[in-house]
């Protein structure tokens, strides 16, 4: 039988072995217990160094009886120190394994999950599906490039030709203006008169007429 069968007992009809967590919560109850008996081996000490002290001078055999049953409860102390050490070393030890049992069982968990998840996939089956996400992703960023790109509802023209147009038609209204200037110069002007136009008489004569007039007027 192993040390936890003689510590713990068997478990079972069937000699199965405790578990981890029993056997940590059996460690930590130990624990517990010699925690307790340490504090009373300290009582004990302090009563019995007190006795030894009261007694040294009156009752000397007393005293040395309480000084022996003194060391006899140090003793019995430092035993449960180091079976504390142990106990304590031991729960750790156990406390650690059964972590990596835990851990351990959980990664098994996933890996089996994973397995699972990949048991119906095929690598090649992933790189075509792959290759055709690529394909639609650029099919997409094409058809996103022609619906941005500015049209003209379907009225598709040569640039070449409209300018081509628009020469003539400039070409035309030059025309059109020189052949109004050189209409103008064709223009008949109005005829002369032929009847002659009334003479003016000479102002010499008028002073003349003046003077003679003046001169008739002083010799009257």
């Amino acid at each position: 039988m192993s040390i936890f069968g003689k510590l713990f007992g068997s478990g079972g009809k069937g000699g199965k072995g405790p578990t981890a967590q029993e056997a940590i919560q059996k460690l930590r109850e130990t624990e517990e217990m010699l925690a307790k008996k340490q504090d009373f081996l300290e009582k004990k000490i302090d009563q019995e160094l007190m006795t030894a002290k009261k007694n040294g001078t009156k009752n000397k055999r007393a005293a040395l009886q309480a000084l022996k049953r003194k060391k006899r409860y140090e003793k019995q102390l430092a035993q449960i120190d180091g079976t504390l050490s142990t106990i304590e070393f031991q729960r750790e030890a156990l406390e650690n394994a059964n972590t990596n049992t835990e851990v351990l069982k959980n990664m098994g968990y996933a890996a089996k999950a994973m397995k699972a998840a990949h048991e119906n996939m095929d690598i090649d089956k992933v790189d075509d599906l792959m290759a055709e996400i690529t394909e639609q992703q650029e099919v997409a960023q094409e058809i996103s490039d022609v619906i941005s790109r500015p049209v003209g509802f379907g009225e598709d023209y040569d640039e070449d030709e409209l300018m081509a147009e628009l020469e003539e038609l400039e070409q035309e209204e030059l025309d059109k203006d020189l052949l109004g200037i050189e209409g103008a110069e064709d223009v008949p002007l109005p005829s002369v008169p032929s009847t002659s136009l009334p003479s003016r008489p000479a102002k010499k004569e008028e002073d003349e007429d003046d003077m003679a007039d003046l001169e008739a007027w002083a010799a009257n």
